[in-house]
């Protein structure tokens, strides 16, 4: 089992900068890829970014340029810096586990709100 906890998410003006952290506790050793995705109001849930175990990333296309995943195996944490941010990136953020036999596991969410 994992536990995913996600902090960092608040209110900020266009332009503006965030980062969002997920602590992970529980079978960490299991882990293979952490992701964030975020669910906009009206529109689906969809992938922000991801970083695999050795360290390789992907980022949504919408994303790319401004924001930078990166994880702290030493911590059991991931990290989504995002820069310049704009009213569309507002949403709930998600932090997201795979296991390596593909159990997935969500947080609880954090809210980001980009005022224009």
């Amino acid at each position: 089992q994992v536990q995913l906890v996600e902090s960092g998410g608040g209110l900020v003006q266009a332009g503006g900068s965030l980062r969002l952290s997920c602590s992970a506790s529980g079978t960490i050793s299991g882990i293979k890829a952490m992701s964030w995705y975020r669910h906009a109001p009206g529109k689906q849930r969809e992938l922000v970014a991801s970083v695999i175990r050795d360290g390789s990333t992907n980022y949504g296309d919408s994303v790319k340029g401004r924001f930078t995943i990166y994880r702290d195996n030493a911590q059991n944490k991931v990290y989504l810096q995002m820069n310049t941010l704009k009213p569309e990136d507002t949403g709930i953020y998600y932090c997201h586990a795979v296991s390596l036999v593909n159990l997935r596991y969500w947080g609880q969410g954090t809210q980001v709100t980009v005022s224009s």
